[in-house]
């Protein structure tokens, strides 16, 4: 099989997938990164203790998880700012309104804002969102059976 050849991009998946990032990048820039804390409730238990000699540092593993993922979605949210920014201004100011600003605003709100025509804009919104999932290679394909 050649380079291509057979797959199709799986529209729907794909646009759930930069939805999902889209979502999570707005989250990002709203809240920040909250950290997870070390529970220090004590456990008790009837059963005898027995040694191990494992221990467990929940305090160290929180903080490099804490590290580690505020550097992932610091990262991630700096891709999704630029592939943002890399596209045409009707198709960000879509993007934008719909998916980086407040909750609630749904597709109605955004092409009256605009003043587009239903049909207009969720050809603008389908074409920026797959410049986006290309650019955040967040694509999903289908694999067609050979013919």
């Amino acid at each position: 099989m050649g380079t291509g050849e057979g797959l199709k991009l799986h529209a729907r998946k794909t646009s759930r997938k930069v939805e999902e990032r889209l979502e999570s990048a707005r989250l990002y820039k709203k809240f920040g990164f909250i950290r997870r804390e070390a529970r220090v409730t004590a456990v008790y238990s009837d059963a005898p203790r027995s040694n191990t000699n494992v221990k467990s540092d929940q305090t160290a593993m929180l903080a490099t998880y804490n590290v580690d993922r505020e550097e992932q979605l610091q990262h991630e949210y700096n891709q999704v700012m630029k592939a943002v920014s890399q596209l045409t201004d009707i198709h960000r100011r879509i993007i934008e309104m719909r998916y980086l600003s407040d909750d609630g605003v749904t597709d109605i709100h955004v092409y009256v804002d605009m003043h587009m025509s239903e049909r207009s804009y969720y050809y603008a919104k389908s074409k920026a969102m797959k410049q986006l999932a290309y650019a955040l290679r967040l694509e999903v394909f289908n694999e067609e059976a050979a013919s």
